[in-house]
């Protein structure tokens, strides 16, 4: 335990952190939107659909809690504007606030340098700036799960039932943007047993858990209403649930390398090194609610597959504890590595489609969304037939681009459970017996052999070389095919 004397020098090294952290975080930020402006990429898949569930307001969507598309929803009407921009233009901003946020944790933690250090690194780590150019529910959840965290260590200290609620409504947020928000429950346990700093009392645990309670129970009744839609499409993700477990060790070792991209080379070597400090009970507390997200994706990994940022909520806790462990050159060293990524990624986006790899564009994920779809419409609307597409990508941008083009769009029928939002909202109706638009990597049999594309679509980007191409034909032949 730190002595009286160690705790007064912390308290009067507290302040004085948040106009240099600020400076910094804006700058990056400024920079960022900046560069953003200039992003010569198309939406991604996933940003086009949460583009469109703000369109249709509700507590819940069919893979995900509805906080993004509120918040998307919000900023594109207050803009008057749906422009790419404009959907990303949270990202950075969230992720500036974020790191203030960890930053004053880090400063009641640790005091005052750790703040600083604490709120530069995280705003230039690399998950942070890709989160930065394409908004993502990491990144609305990120700014309410450091809240929590920074209003937990307050009742802990304090015991103040404000900040219980506070902390409780934060993590409820947090839960409404992801449901990885969940992890802050077990990290605030094993907080608890090995820090007296993350034990704020049974009272305000009751507050925090009824404040948690009642900001997502619309979305708990809205999963009971739908069928637990969101949570069935979780448990898919979750492979080995539904199919069994693999013991898949190249898996695990593939996804467990890629936190030192995702979190930053020096950065994720210092978390590590964090995780052993045993000694000092701060470094303990911030390593209990770090590790269970980084734990619980590596076996799931293990068992079956994880993306690289299923983890992310290992390092909003994380990267106050890699800031305790950094010192000196250390600290430079990582920023010096994480600005590098953090500058290069956005400036990618502005010189897009340059550079190319394999006569390829190195972002052709992110490129020919727009093309295609625009395509798509104009032969939609010259032959006067609705669109349908199976692919769940092509449909996203469809719903996007297409946003005031009057086409209507059909996703295939479900049989059982629905496979996607489109396969949920907009089936082919069972009474539509016209022709349709069919968009396909294959030609449609109707029963006299392969049909001939209408005009023809040219692909670029992500979809060169993939086949796709439009054919006109009656509904009948595509539930026939289905």
């Amino acid at each position: 335990m730190p002595s009286v004397a160690a705790k007064h020098d912390l308290g009067a090294d507290r302040g004085g952190w948040f106009g240099p952290a600020l400076i910094v975080v804006a700058v990056v930020t400024v920079l960022r939107l900046v560069l953003l402006a200039y992003n010569r990429t198309d939406l991604f898949v996933d940003e086009a659909q949460y583009w469109l569930w703000g369109q249709h307001l509700d507590f819940g969507y069919y893979s995900k809690p509805p906080l993004i598309g509120w918040l998307i929803r919000a900023v594109t009407e207050l803009a008057g504007s749906d422009a790419p921009f404009w959907v990303r233009m949270p990202g950075a901003v969230l992720h500036g606030a974020t790191a203030l946020a960890l930053g004053a944790l880090g400063a009641r933690i640790a005091g005052r340098s750790v703040a600083i250090w604490t709120a530069a690194l995280y705003v230039t780590l690399p998950f942070v700036a890709l989160g930065s150019v394409l908004i993502s529910t990491d990144t609305v959840m990120a700014p309410f799960y450091a809240l929590a965290l920074l209003f937990l260590h307050r009742a802990g200290q304090g015991r103040h039932a404000g900040d219980a609620l506070v902390a409780g409504i934060c993590a409820g947020l947090a839960f409404m943007a992801k449901y990885a928000a969940i992890y802050l429950i077990p990290g605030l346990v094993l907080a608890a047993l090995v820090s007296p700093a993350w034990r704020i009392g049974w009272r305000n645990v009751v507050i925090a858990a009824l404040a948690f309670g009642a900001v997502i129970a619309p979305n708990v009744v809205w999963n009971l209403n739908n069928g637990l839609t969101t949570v069935s499409h979780t448990m898919d993700n979750v492979g080995w649930v539904r199919t069994g477990a693999a013991l898949n060790l190249g898996s695990m070792a593939e996804f467990f390398g890629s936190q030192f991209a995702v979190f930053g080379p020096v950065t994720m070597v210092a978390l590590l090194i964090g995780y052993a400090g045993w000694r000092d009970p701060a470094k303990r507390g911030l390593a209990m609610l770090s590790v269970p997200p980084l734990v619980a994706v590596t076996i799931e990994a293990l068992l079956d597959r994880a993306y690289a940022n299923w983890a992310v909520a290992a390092y909003f806790a994380g990267t106050v504890l890699a800031a305790m462990v950094l010192r000196g050159v250390w600290r430079w060293s990582a920023i010096a590595v994480n600005a590098a990524i953090a500058l290069a990624i956005p400036v990618l986006t502005v010189l897009a489609p340059w550079p190319e790899r394999d006569g390829a564009p190195l972002l052709k994920r992110w490129l020919g969304q727009g093309d295609l779809s625009r395509q798509i419409l104009s032969l939609a609307t010259t032959e006067g037939v609705p669109v349908f597409a199976d692919n769940r990508a092509i449909l996203a941008d469809l719903f996007y681009t297409g946003r005031d083009a009057g086409v209507v769009v059909y996703a295939p029928a479900p049989r059982g459970r629905a496979e996607s939002y489109y396969e949920q909202m907009w089936p082919l109706p069972e009474h539509y017996t016209g022709e349709l638009l069919v968009i396909s990597d294959h030609a449609p049999d109707c029963g006299a052999g392969p049909v001939a594309p209408v005009g023809t679509l040219e692909a670029t980007g992500t979809w060169a070389g993939k086949g796709y191409q439009a054919y006109r034909v009656e509904a009948r032949c595509v539930r026939a095919e289905d």
